[in-house]
Protein backbone atom coordinates (compact mmCIF):
# COMPACT_ATOMS: atom_id res chain seq x y z
CA UNK A 1 0.00 0.00 0.00
CA UNK A 2 2.62 2.63 1.06
CA UNK A 3 4.69 1.64 -2.36
CA UNK A 4 1.30 2.63 -4.40
CA UNK A 5 0.73 5.82 -2.45
CA UNK A 6 4.83 6.52 -3.35
CA UNK A 7 4.01 5.67 -6.99
CA UNK A 8 0.63 8.07 -7.19
CA UNK A 9 2.20 10.85 -5.68
CA UNK A 10 5.42 10.45 -7.81
CA UNK A 11 3.31 10.46 -10.66
CA UNK A 12 1.38 13.17 -9.44
CA UNK A 13 4.65 15.05 -8.37
CA UNK A 14 5.65 14.61 -12.04
CA UNK A 15 3.02 15.98 -14.05
CA UNK A 16 3.42 18.88 -11.76
CA UNK A 17 6.63 19.51 -13.03
CA UNK A 18 5.73 18.39 -16.76
CA UNK A 19 2.38 21.49 -16.28
CA UNK A 20 4.50 24.16 -14.90
CA UNK A 21 7.19 23.22 -17.39
CA UNK A 22 4.58 23.58 -20.63
CA UNK A 23 3.29 26.77 -18.83
CA UNK A 24 6.85 28.43 -18.64
CA UNK A 25 8.12 27.49 -22.27
CA UNK A 26 4.71 28.63 -23.82
CA UNK A 27 4.49 32.34 -21.28
CA UNK A 28 8.07 33.17 -22.84
CA UNK A 29 7.57 32.20 -26.14
CA UNK A 30 4.64 34.06 -26.06
CA UNK A 31 6.57 37.13 -24.40
CA UNK A 32 8.78 36.69 -27.36
CA UNK A 33 6.04 37.06 -29.87
CA UNK A 34 4.52 39.91 -28.70
CA UNK A 35 7.94 41.91 -28.46
CA UNK A 36 8.75 40.96 -32.24
CA UNK A 37 5.38 41.18 -33.61
CA UNK A 38 4.76 44.69 -32.51
CA UNK A 39 8.52 45.11 -33.85
CA UNK A 40 7.51 43.72 -37.21
CA UNK A 41 3.53 44.44 -37.41
CA UNK A 42 3.79 41.70 -40.49
CA UNK A 43 4.17 39.26 -38.53
CA UNK A 44 0.57 39.30 -37.32
CA UNK A 45 -0.67 38.17 -40.58
CA UNK A 46 1.72 35.07 -40.72
CA UNK A 47 0.84 33.99 -37.12
CA UNK A 48 -1.59 31.27 -38.41
CA UNK A 49 0.42 30.11 -41.27
CA UNK A 50 0.92 26.40 -41.50
CA UNK A 51 4.92 26.82 -42.18
CA UNK A 52 4.56 28.87 -38.48
CA UNK A 53 2.57 26.65 -37.12
CA UNK A 54 5.25 23.90 -37.95
CA UNK A 55 7.86 26.33 -36.51
CA UNK A 56 5.98 26.96 -33.17
CA UNK A 57 5.84 22.60 -32.61
CA UNK A 58 9.37 22.22 -33.28
CA UNK A 59 10.31 25.02 -31.09
CA UNK A 60 8.65 24.08 -28.16
CA UNK A 61 8.03 20.47 -27.97
CA UNK A 62 11.63 19.97 -27.52
CA UNK A 63 12.32 22.62 -25.37
CA UNK A 64 9.75 21.28 -22.75
CA UNK A 65 11.04 17.94 -23.00
CA UNK A 66 14.75 19.01 -22.46
CA UNK A 67 13.57 21.91 -20.00
CA UNK A 68 11.28 18.51 -18.30
CA UNK A 69 14.66 16.32 -17.93
CA UNK A 70 16.59 19.36 -16.22
CA UNK A 71 14.05 19.33 -13.75
CA UNK A 72 13.56 15.61 -12.89
CA UNK A 73 16.99 15.55 -12.70
CA UNK A 74 17.41 18.05 -10.26
CA UNK A 75 17.55 15.86 -7.03
CA UNK A 76 20.61 13.88 -8.65
CA UNK A 77 22.72 16.49 -8.99
CA UNK A 78 22.93 17.75 -5.11
CA UNK A 79 25.90 16.01 -3.98
CA UNK A 80 28.87 17.32 -5.93
CA UNK A 81 30.23 14.74 -8.15
CA UNK A 82 32.57 16.91 -9.33
CA UNK A 83 35.96 14.77 -8.69
CA UNK A 84 35.85 13.36 -12.27
CA UNK A 85 39.21 14.60 -13.72
CA UNK A 86 41.81 12.01 -13.68
CA UNK A 87 43.73 12.00 -16.67
CA UNK A 88 46.57 14.09 -15.48
CA UNK A 89 48.76 16.83 -18.08
CA UNK A 90 44.93 17.08 -19.94
CA UNK A 91 43.09 20.21 -19.85
CA UNK A 92 40.35 19.55 -18.30
CA UNK A 93 36.34 21.08 -19.13
CA UNK A 94 34.22 22.81 -16.42
CA UNK A 95 30.68 23.16 -17.01
CA UNK A 96 28.40 25.99 -15.55
CA UNK A 97 24.92 25.89 -15.23
CA UNK A 98 22.31 27.97 -15.62
CA UNK A 99 19.43 29.29 -13.19
CA UNK A 100 16.95 27.62 -11.58
CA UNK A 101 19.02 24.05 -12.11
CA UNK A 102 22.01 22.32 -11.18
CA UNK A 103 24.88 20.19 -12.23
CA UNK A 104 22.84 17.07 -13.26
CA UNK A 105 21.61 18.81 -16.40
CA UNK A 106 24.53 18.20 -17.73
CA UNK A 107 24.44 14.81 -17.93
CA UNK A 108 23.99 14.47 -21.73
CA UNK A 109 26.29 16.84 -22.24
CA UNK A 110 28.92 15.41 -20.47
CA UNK A 111 28.51 12.13 -22.18
CA UNK A 112 28.70 13.72 -26.09
CA UNK A 113 31.95 15.10 -24.81
CA UNK A 114 33.33 11.77 -23.95
CA UNK A 115 32.33 10.05 -27.32
CA UNK A 116 34.66 13.03 -28.58
CA UNK A 117 37.85 11.94 -26.55
CA UNK A 118 37.27 14.35 -23.57
CA UNK A 119 38.25 12.56 -20.24
CA UNK A 120 38.27 15.17 -17.53
CA UNK A 121 34.96 16.91 -17.71
CA UNK A 122 33.60 18.28 -14.35
CA UNK A 123 30.60 20.09 -12.33
CA UNK A 124 30.08 21.64 -10.01
CA UNK A 125 26.39 23.55 -8.18
CA UNK A 126 26.03 27.31 -8.64
CA UNK A 127 23.58 28.01 -6.32
CA UNK A 128 21.09 30.93 -7.30
CA UNK A 129 20.37 32.76 -3.95
CA UNK A 130 24.21 33.70 -3.99
CA UNK A 131 26.11 37.23 -5.71
CA UNK A 132 27.97 36.54 -8.94
CA UNK A 133 31.17 37.50 -6.66
CA UNK A 134 30.78 34.50 -4.59
CA UNK A 135 29.71 32.10 -7.29
CA UNK A 136 32.84 33.68 -9.31
CA UNK A 137 35.71 32.48 -6.16
CA UNK A 138 33.73 29.14 -6.33
CA UNK A 139 34.76 29.08 -9.70
CA UNK A 140 38.18 30.47 -9.43
CA UNK A 141 38.62 27.86 -5.95
CA UNK A 142 37.54 24.99 -8.48
CA UNK A 143 40.05 25.95 -11.49
CA UNK A 144 42.71 26.46 -9.11
CA UNK A 145 41.76 23.12 -7.26
CA UNK A 146 42.09 21.42 -10.96
CA UNK A 147 45.07 22.70 -12.11
CA UNK A 148 47.08 21.73 -9.14
CA UNK A 149 45.26 18.19 -8.95
CA UNK A 150 46.13 17.89 -13.22
CA UNK A 151 49.21 19.79 -13.13
CA UNK A 152 47.83 21.55 -15.70
CA UNK A 153 48.18 25.68 -16.50
CA UNK A 154 44.72 26.56 -17.59
CA UNK A 155 41.25 25.23 -17.77
CA UNK A 156 38.48 25.54 -20.14
CA UNK A 157 35.20 27.06 -19.29
CA UNK A 158 31.87 25.76 -20.59
CA UNK A 159 29.10 27.88 -19.41
CA UNK A 160 25.29 27.70 -20.16
CA UNK A 161 23.39 31.11 -19.72
CA UNK A 162 23.53 32.40 -16.16
CA UNK A 163 26.75 29.85 -16.14
CA UNK A 164 28.09 32.01 -19.03
CA UNK A 165 27.97 34.96 -17.37
CA UNK A 166 29.68 34.09 -14.42
CA UNK A 167 32.28 32.39 -16.52
CA UNK A 168 33.09 35.96 -17.97
CA UNK A 169 33.12 37.39 -14.36
CA UNK A 170 35.80 35.39 -13.47
CA UNK A 171 38.11 35.58 -16.62
CA UNK A 172 37.48 39.49 -17.28
CA UNK A 173 36.87 40.80 -13.58
CA UNK A 174 38.49 38.77 -11.04
CA UNK A 175 41.40 37.71 -12.43
CA UNK A 176 40.64 34.32 -14.59
CA UNK A 177 42.24 35.65 -18.24
CA UNK A 178 45.57 33.94 -17.35
CA UNK A 179 43.64 30.56 -15.97
CA UNK A 180 40.92 29.74 -19.11
CA UNK A 181 42.33 28.79 -22.28
CA UNK A 182 38.95 28.46 -24.14
CA UNK A 183 35.46 30.19 -22.87
CA UNK A 184 32.86 28.64 -24.46
CA UNK A 185 29.21 30.47 -23.91
CA UNK A 186 26.12 28.99 -24.80
CA UNK A 187 22.81 31.20 -24.72
CA UNK A 188 23.98 33.68 -22.70
CA UNK A 189 22.07 36.16 -22.03
CA UNK A 190 25.60 39.19 -22.24
CA UNK A 191 23.20 42.28 -22.32
CA UNK A 192 20.42 40.91 -19.57
CA UNK A 193 17.35 39.67 -20.78
CA UNK A 194 13.76 41.34 -20.48
CA UNK A 195 12.16 38.47 -18.63
CA UNK A 196 14.60 39.48 -15.55
CA UNK A 197 12.58 40.98 -14.19
CA UNK A 198 10.43 37.85 -13.40
CA UNK A 199 13.07 36.20 -11.60
CA UNK A 200 12.30 35.43 -8.10
CA UNK A 201 15.94 35.17 -6.76
CA UNK A 202 18.63 37.70 -6.62
CA UNK A 203 21.52 36.41 -9.05
CA UNK A 204 18.54 36.60 -11.92
CA UNK A 205 17.78 40.28 -11.23
CA UNK A 206 21.38 40.84 -12.19
CA UNK A 207 20.34 40.08 -15.99
CA UNK A 208 17.97 43.33 -15.63
CA UNK A 209 19.48 44.65 -18.88
CA UNK A 210 20.20 48.12 -17.57
CA UNK A 211 22.10 46.20 -14.55
CA UNK A 212 25.21 47.80 -13.06
CA UNK A 213 26.98 44.58 -13.07
CA UNK A 214 26.04 44.20 -16.36
CA UNK A 215 27.53 47.53 -17.67
CA UNK A 216 30.78 46.93 -15.48
CA UNK A 217 31.04 43.26 -17.21
CA UNK A 218 30.40 44.71 -20.56
CA UNK A 219 33.20 47.67 -20.17
CA UNK A 220 35.29 45.71 -18.35
CA UNK A 221 38.95 44.46 -21.16
CA UNK A 222 38.35 42.19 -23.63
CA UNK A 223 40.84 39.19 -22.55
CA UNK A 224 43.94 38.67 -24.01
CA UNK A 225 45.00 34.79 -23.08
CA UNK A 226 41.23 33.55 -23.36
CA UNK A 227 40.13 32.33 -26.45
CA UNK A 228 36.14 33.10 -26.39
CA UNK A 229 33.38 31.51 -28.68
CA UNK A 230 29.90 32.14 -28.34
CA UNK A 231 27.27 29.73 -29.08
CA UNK A 232 23.65 31.19 -29.55
CA UNK A 233 20.33 30.66 -31.39
CA UNK A 234 17.84 33.31 -32.75
CA UNK A 235 15.05 31.28 -31.59
CA UNK A 236 15.98 31.80 -27.90
CA UNK A 237 13.05 32.22 -25.70
CA UNK A 238 14.76 33.08 -22.71
CA UNK A 239 16.94 35.96 -24.16
CA UNK A 240 14.70 38.65 -24.86
CA UNK A 241 15.82 40.31 -27.15
CA UNK A 242 17.85 37.77 -29.04
CA UNK A 243 20.24 40.44 -29.83
CA UNK A 244 21.40 40.51 -26.55
CA UNK A 245 22.99 37.00 -26.44
CA UNK A 246 25.39 38.44 -29.03
CA UNK A 247 28.83 39.53 -28.63
CA UNK A 248 31.07 42.17 -30.71
CA UNK A 249 34.41 40.24 -29.33
CA UNK A 250 35.08 36.42 -29.56
CA UNK A 251 34.16 33.74 -31.98
CA UNK A 252 30.16 33.73 -33.08
CA UNK A 253 27.83 30.44 -33.86
CA UNK A 254 24.53 30.92 -34.46
CA UNK A 255 21.93 28.13 -34.66
CA UNK A 256 18.75 28.40 -35.38
CA UNK A 257 14.95 26.66 -34.70
CA UNK A 258 15.76 25.51 -31.11
CA UNK A 259 14.93 27.07 -27.81
CA UNK A 260 17.01 28.24 -24.92
CA UNK A 261 17.69 25.32 -22.75
CA UNK A 262 17.74 22.96 -26.28
CA UNK A 263 21.50 24.46 -26.46
CA UNK A 264 22.91 21.42 -23.64
CA UNK A 265 20.85 18.79 -25.07
CA UNK A 266 20.69 19.33 -29.23
CA UNK A 267 23.80 18.16 -31.24
CA UNK A 268 24.49 21.25 -32.90
CA UNK A 269 25.12 23.07 -30.30
CA UNK A 270 27.28 20.33 -28.73
CA UNK A 271 29.33 19.75 -31.95
CA UNK A 272 29.93 23.49 -31.74
CA UNK A 273 31.60 23.09 -28.57
CA UNK A 274 33.73 20.01 -29.05
CA UNK A 275 34.67 21.94 -32.52
CA UNK A 276 35.99 25.27 -30.15
CA UNK A 277 37.59 23.05 -27.46
CA UNK A 278 39.48 21.33 -29.98
CA UNK A 279 40.59 24.39 -32.01
CA UNK A 280 44.06 25.05 -31.42
CA UNK A 281 45.16 28.62 -30.24
CA UNK A 282 47.25 31.29 -32.22
CA UNK A 283 50.71 31.99 -30.98
CA UNK A 284 51.25 34.93 -29.92
CA UNK A 285 53.08 37.15 -32.47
Amino acid sequence: MITYLLFVLFIIANLAVLAFDLLAVLLSYSICWYEYSNANPDLVNKRFSWKNLKLILKLIAPEVFFDFISLVALPFGLWNRSNQATQRGETPVLLLHGLLVNQSCWFWFKRRLQQQGFNNIVTMNLSSWHSEEVLSELVAKRVDELRHQLGVNKVHLVGHSMGGIIARNYVQLRGGNDKVEHLVCLGSPHYGSKLAPFTTNPLGKLLIPTSDFLQRLNSAPIPEDTHLTNIYTNKDNMVLPNSNNHLPWGEAVELDDMGHTSLIYRKAPIDATVMALKKPLKSPT
